[in-house]
């Protein structure tokens, strides 16, 4: 079972003179991921270490903290707590004792973790990947139909007929969407499925 964070929150946490601000909020992309890191950041501190996870797909950085005492613990956090989708940045503000490998892993991961336990979570709804081409007359009414299946558009391209849709939608709905996409088309355009491996991970996969 994942969850997917409702609304961006915050931990502050004093540890041994340290200060520490863990943030956390929702992403759905590498690059909104790399934007929240940016904003939740900054620049004044003495370290801004962060880790993010869609999918299959995670991320993470110690941002000059020794290897492996705050942005895996992070990401341990964020898989610890199950969510998907969710990126965290724990700020440092260094109050001049050292607190040790060990400490300073538990001081980001639980910062981060007691961040992502105040947060406001609901469940991951499994998703069925599916793309299917929809021509301009059609497509303002398909896009607006699509929150009824609670289906979601994560790209569309475009070409000189109309667009290539790319969608995820519950299984359970998956028959509806196709029906609908076929009616609004004239029986013009067809849903398909697409291999889930090709919607859950990324090309930019592993580590950093």
């Amino acid at each position: 079972m994942a969850f997917l964070l409702l609304a961006p929150c915050d931990y502050r946490e004093e540890i041994r003179k340290s200060r520490f601000l863990a943030r956390a909020g929702a992403v759905s992309s590498a690059a909104q991921a790399q934007a929240f890191i940016e904003q939740a950041s900054d620049p004044g501190a003495s370290h801004n270490c962060w880790a993010w996870k869609i999918g299959q797909q995670y991320r993470f950085s110690d941002d000059g903290e020794p290897g492996g005492t705050a942005g895996r613990p992070i990401l341990a956090a964020i898989e610890g707590q199950g969510f998907d989708r969710v990126a965290v940045v724990v700020t440092r503000w260094y109050g001049g004792i050292q607190l040790g490998t060990g400490g300073l892993a538990r001081a980001y991961g639980g910062s981060a973790n007691q961040c992502l336990q105040a947060g406001e979570r609901q469940e991951q709804v499994a998703r069925t990947a599916c793309a299917g081409h929809c021509g301009f007359a059609e497509l303002a009414l398909f896009k607006a139909r699509l929150s009824e299946l609670d289906a979601v558009l994560e790209a569309e391209t475009f070409d000189a007929h109309g667009a290539e849709l790319r969608l995820a939608v519950p299984e359970a709905r998956f028959a509806e969407l196709q029906r609908l996409l076929a009616d609004i088309s004239r029986g013009r355009s067809r849903l398909r499925r697409i291999d889930d491996a090709a919607k859950h991970t990324g090309s930019d996969g592993s580590r950093a």
